[in-house]
This record gives structure tokens, sequence and C-alpha cells, in this order.
């Protein structure tokens, strides 16, 4: 009986239920119900939590900052693209390209980096560089049958991307021809010369035929749209002079009432005739109603008519009003524009002159 008590005792009494020990469920429970007393210490558990939180989050991001590769920048000056890109993606960095024109056949070739060889980057770090596009031209182009002014243009626009021009042109030479002014008669060097160094172009350019007439048009009771429509097609230049319309004799503002006259109804190409343009006396300064005028500028002379054009310019925007073909010296046009625009004359794609409308 003895026995059997003592062994109830132990397997009753001490026995395992699968819970917490008693001192750790009387700790907890003890804790919990200090938390419940007091919501201020509540409160900074939780707190202190979310802080230690950030900051483990900190730690792990800086960790895999600090942990990027560290690659040493090739030297690829000097080869092809292709391997400069091969190059580079064995370092695991990536290229932004830019291409220019060189004096030399090295297309495809690396001319600059930056970052310069040697230096030590991040892996993925862009690495600029600067390919040749070789030489604009390898050899000379025929330009017999154009026009002067349009390869003028079309040269110095070809070599703007260029370290140095490789054409230029000499002063032309002129010869009376059937062929349209300004048209290219001949040239030297011939079409296909290599291009191994700097090259001066010499052209014959055609100037007209002296027997050539044409009619003078009147522009007497235009209006200014229709007196560039003229100016256009026309081969005479017209030599613009302003006056005050007098109401008196019926002169109406913003047209030509009087241009001068000729023996025959015929000249030579670009011969000059006067005309008078009427404005109004009192300048609008509102802004809201268009200011006439005449356009004044003084320009190199040419041996051939030349392409200008008069372009006006306001609130950034631009707009071509006429082109026309003139000689060059004293440059006069009329204009009906807003008050605040800005003219130019354009000759061979440069403005030569400006002149602001108040």
């Amino acid at each position: 009986m003895e026995n059997q008590e003592n062994n109830g005792k132990l397997g009753g009494g001490e026995k395992k239920s699968g819970k917490l020990p008693v001192k750790v469920e009387a700790f907890l429970s003890n804790h919990v119900e200090k938390l419940q007393a007091s919501s201020f210490n509540l409160l900074l558990t939780v707190v202190a939590a979310i802080i230690v939180m950030f900051a483990v989050a900190f730690c792990v991001f800086n960790l895999n900052l600090k942990g990027e590769e560290q690659v040493m920048v090739p030297n690829v000056v000097g080869l092809d693209l292709g391997d400069a890109l091969l190059e580079m993606q064995q370092k695991e960095l990536y290229q932004k390209v830019q291409f220019r024109y060189t004096d030399s056949d090295d297309a495809g070739k690396i001319l600059s980096q930056n970052p310069e060889a040697g230096a030590i980057v991040k892996a993925g770090r862009r690495i600029d560089i600067v390919v040749s596009k070789g030489m604009v031209l390898s050899k000379v182009e025929n330009y017999v049958g154009e026009n002067y002014d349009d390869v003028k243009i079309k040269l110095q626009t070809m070599f703007t991307g260029a370290s140095r021009q490789l054409i230029t042109l000499a002063d032309p030479s002129y010869k009376t021809d059937e062929a349209p002014v300004g048209t290219i008669l001949a040239q030297e060097p011939p079409e296909g010369t290599p291009i191994s160094s700097h090259v001066t172009l010499k052209l014959l350019v055609s100037k007209g035929t002296l027997s050539e007439s044409v009619r003078v048009p009147s522009l007497v009771g235009l209006s200014v749209k229709k007196i560039y429509s003229q100016l256009e097609s026309s081969k005479v230049i017209f030599d613009f002079s302003s006056h005050v319309a007098d109401s008196s004799k019926n002169e109406k503002a913003g047209t030509v009432t009087e241009q001068q006259t000729f023996d025959s109804q015929t000249v030579r190409p670009y011969t000059h005739c006067k005309a008078d343009f009427a404005v109004e006396e009192d300048v609008a300064t509102d802004g809201k109603k268009p200011v006439l005028g005449v356009f004044s500028a003084k320009t190199t002379k040419f041996p051939f008519a030349v392409k200008m054009t008069l372009q006006a310019d306001k609130d950034g925007e631009s707009k071509k009003l006429v082109t026309f073909m003139h000689f060059g010296g004293s440059v006069t046009l009329p204009f009906e524009v807003e008050q605040g625009t800005e003219l130019s004359l354009v000759v061979n794609g440069k403005a030569v002159s400006k002149q602001l409308v108040n």
C-alpha cells in the first residue's frame, strides 16, 4: 500500500503534461500582466521592435551595396568597335557610343573613352566611347552641272562633324554660257581624285548670257504678298524706297505707288529698277495692327545672282517671307509684319543682316 501511494505521487504529481515549465509560465504570465497594466511599456516594446527591424534591413542593404564587384576599366582606344565591346562585356561594363568623322580612313576604331583605362569602377558602370566614322569623303565627287551655292552649302554641312574641312572651295572663275547663272561648268581636280590630304577645289561657273532679255513686271498697286510673288519669279532687281501714303492722290498704304520705267519693256537680266512703297504716317503702338516699312541691308557683292531669303522671327516661330535672286550690295524689300518681329536676310544659309520692327 505504501509503495503504491509513493508510486502514485511520483506518477501523478510530477507527470509531464506537454505545457511550459511552471517557472517559465509564471514569468510570462507576470510579464504579460505588467504589459497589460502599463500601455506605456507596451508602446515602448512595439517601437523597439520596429527600430530593430529597420536597423537590420539597413545593414543588409549596405552590405549588398558594398558587395558589388570592383573592376578595372580596360584600354579600348585604338581597338575595333566589336573588340572593344567584347572587352567591356567581359568586365561587366556597359557602353554609350558616339560617332565622329576623322581625317583618316579609320572607320570603326575607338578614338577615346571615359573613364580612362586603369580606373577602378563598380561592375555595371557605363563607359562613354567615341568611334570613328572615317573620312567624310574618300574621293572628289562630280559637281559639274550643280549650282555653285548648293555645292558650297553642301561642303560646309558635310564637314561640320569633322576635325577639319578636307575640301575647301577656291574663288570660282566665271564664264559667259548658255547654262543658268551659277551652274558649275568644270572642276579641278576631276571626279574620282583620291582625298589623301587637304584638297582645294577650283570651279568654273556660268554667269549666263549677255544677250538674254527679261520683262520688267509692274508692281504698281500690288500688296506686299503680291510683290513677293513677283520678286520670286522675276530676274529684275527692285530697289525699294518708302514714303507716307498721300490721301490726296488716293495712294493706299502697303502698295507700290510708282516704279521706274524703261524705253523698252524688256531689259538685261538683273537690271536695277526703282520702286516707291507707301506706308502709314502713324505706326500703331498696341501691337495689333501690322507695321509697314522697307527692310534695308548691305551685303557682299557677288559676281552672279545668288539666292537670298527674307525671314521673320517672332515668339520663337520662324517664317519665310520671300526668296529671290540678287547680286548683293544694297538689298531693299517692303514688309508688313507685327510689332516685335525680327527680320533677317539669309544668304547661303547664314543671316547677314537683321532688323527689329518696332
